[in-house]
């Protein structure tokens, strides 16, 4: 098998990044926009989201323009409840246009874009946590995969005194999702494999982990046992303490893609190496038990219109969101050393809604959409997942 390093990723991303850059859990969870709370906490974290912040990008309105195949449009209000038992931490992607190898902690517009069309839907069922860290940078990637490897450790070093707060002074028990994407995925894994893997009361207190476009890994026929050794990938609707992973892509991955094909690509910043006796594992938000099921599309408005490479341009609302229900369906598929989520157009002899595409080539596939692409189908995984009596 060959190993693609990740300086064909910093390339990939570079080439499209003009395109990209267009207190307690319990008393904070019922903070409100009249009593704002500080971006920057006593420990020092930066919190890019979090209850009670104003202009918090993973708050605000929730109201959707559905539109059908022969675009029909209505409207309908998706509101966030006032109490809210479960906290999310999340992890956004790579999104930093610093000219640095790793970001300092300014919140920008790349990184409020990126918590917006990820994480703001998931506000209905859960608080949702986003901590500014020192990721590599749009920039810094080819550096971080030749000549700086330690940037990745300085990215990690990070998120792990912002999760270290978090655990200790915000979270207060309370049940958690963690959702990443990418570089975010990446993170992520890391933080799961020395925090939450090892430690029954976190794995305990895990509802769910969201990891899209990060390579998770798992012996041939076995549910656990090589990115994570106690937590397994979800095989049925509702189940908790698992994870949901997966890439997408419009067809079989080539042989040297950056994602789905273990031992390469994104895989190796997590030390992945292993090619043999593993696969990248895949989970179908739409259908967690297997076949194929519609995707629940959602792509943001605010606070700023999509980006047109990323999301194509869609018909004029007045609603911050998007709703495409039906556009697509996905299911899990293997050939040779690659699985993948298999994101496939409905056939229907008309429909007048933009397509999505790969806006860096086939090794990406549909990468910068894996999130917005599957969303409401996510969302309501998480709320299937905490509906479930805590084991």
């Amino acid at each position: 098998m060959r190993r693609v390093p990740l300086m064909g990723v910093a390339i990939g991303i570079l080439a499209v990044v003009g395109s990209l850059s267009s207190a307690s859990g319990a008393s904070a969870a019922t903070a409100t926009a009249t009593t704002p709370v500080p971006p920057v906490d006593a420990a020092g974290t930066v919190w890019l989201c979090r209850p009670g912040l104003a202009d918090n990008p993973c708050g605000g309105s929730l109201s959707a323009t559905t539109v059908s195949a022969s675009g029909r449009r209505t409207v309908h209000a998706d509101r966030v409840p006032k109490r809210l038992r479960d906290d999310c931490f999340y992890l956004y992607p790579t999104a930093s246009t610093e000219p640095t190898v790793n970001s300092d902690l300014t919140v920008q517009s790349s990184e409020i874009e990126n918590a917006t069309a990820q994480a703001a839907r998931f506000s209905k069922v859960c608080n949702v946590w986003a901590p500014m860290y020192r990721q590599v940078t749009v920039s810094g990637l080819a550096l971080a995969n030749s000549t700086d490897p330690g940037a990745y450790t300085v990215a990690y070093d990070s998120v792990l005194a912002d999760w270290d707060d978090f655990i200790a002074h915000d979270d207060d028990g309370a049940p958690i999702i963690f959702i990443g994407h990418s570089q975010g995925s990446v993170m992520l894994i890391k933080l799961l494999q020395a925090e939450v893997d090892p430690n029954p009361t976190l794995r305990h207190q895990m509802v769910a982990a969201i990891i899209a476009g990060g390579n998770v890994t798992v012996p041939d026929g076995r549910t656990e046992g090589a990115t994570f050794q106690n937590i397994p990938i979800c095989t049925s609707d509702g189940q908790r303490g698992c994870v949901i992973a997966y890439s997408s892509f419009p067809s079989a991955p080539p042989a040297d893609a950056n994602f789905g094909i273990p031992g390469q690509g994104i895989s190796l910043p997590t030390g992945q190496t292993a090619t043999t006796g593993v696969h990248v594992a895949c989970v179908n938000p739409a259908d967690i038990g297997g076949g194929t099921a519609d995707l629940d599309t959602y792509w943001p408005l605010t606070p700023a219109p999509p980006v047109p490479s990323m999301q194509p341009p869609g018909p004029a609302v007045t609603t911050p969101w998007l709703y495409y229900p039906g556009q697509y369906s996905a299911t899990c598929e293997s050939a040779g050393d690659a699985t993948w989520l298999q994101v496939t157009k409905v056939p229907r002899t008309s429909d007048v809604r933009p397509l999505v595409g790969e806006i860096a080539g086939p090794t990406w596939g549909y990468h910068f959409q894996d999130i917005n692409l599957s969303l409401g189908n996510l969302v309501a995984d998480v709320h299937s997942a905490e509906a479930t009596a805590t084991p």
